[in-house]
């Protein structure tokens, strides 16, 4: 102000990061919960969480303290933390999942299990997908080496050759081996052409 009479004016405002509303959306489509977690004052935090429709909301929370409300939520879950402030390190370290993107500093990305390189929020959801498909194809892994281990080891040990007189040499027995791994490594290696 110049005597009293209002020369200029500054406006600030919080942009939502691109890509935050589908994320949002995506997180609960498959059923996971999204909390805001901030250092902001309360209108700000119920701005925001407005906006991406959020509906538990943390705000004016110190960096130790967002610790402790993940420590919390860990009671109840399994904790995602998305964060790229210094003061997020030790949250993100925290959670069960910490990521954090490539634009936060050195101290927050040594935190992280998880880097968003490209710092695309949509990659939150391809890691969650990546995890999915990644247990799913453990689990099948794990089904066919005990089926076929649960029935190779009785052949090559000779359960058949008093009834059928089959028996497995140890040269067939260790093609039948390796056989089972190239399996797994085939199966394992589909992930690399699945669309996540």
């Amino acid at each position: 102000a110049v005597d009293g009479i209002c020369t200029a004016t500054f406006s600030l405002d919080d942009s939502l990061k691109e890509g935050a509303q589908e994320l949002i959306e995506s997180l609960k489509e498959k059923g996971i919960t999204p909390i805001l977690l901030t250092g902001d004052n309360i209108t700000t935090a119920n701005f925001v969480a407005k906006q991406l429709k959020i509906e538990k909301v943390f705000a004016q929370v110190l960096p130790d303290e967002k610790y402790k409300v993940i420590k919390d939520l860990q009671k109840e879950a399994k904790v995602m933390f998305v964060g790229d402030g210094v003061n997020d390190s030790p949250s993100i370290k925290q959670a069960d999942i910490g990521i954090t993107l490539n634009s936060g500093s050195d101290i927050t990305k040594d935190a992280g299990d998880i880097i968003l390189v490209n710092n695309d929020l949509k990659s939150v959801l391809k890691s969650i997908n990546l995890s999915h498909e990644s247990m799913k194809i453990i689990k099948q892994n794990l089904f066919w080496a005990f089926i076929y281990n649960a029935v190779g080891i009785p052949i090559a040990a000779g359960i058949l050759y008093p009834i059928m007189g089959v028996m497995l040499t140890p040269v067939y027995a260790g093609i039948a081996m390796s056989f089972s791994s190239v399996t797994v490594v085939l199966n394992s290696l589909r992930l690399k052409f699945k669309t996540i």
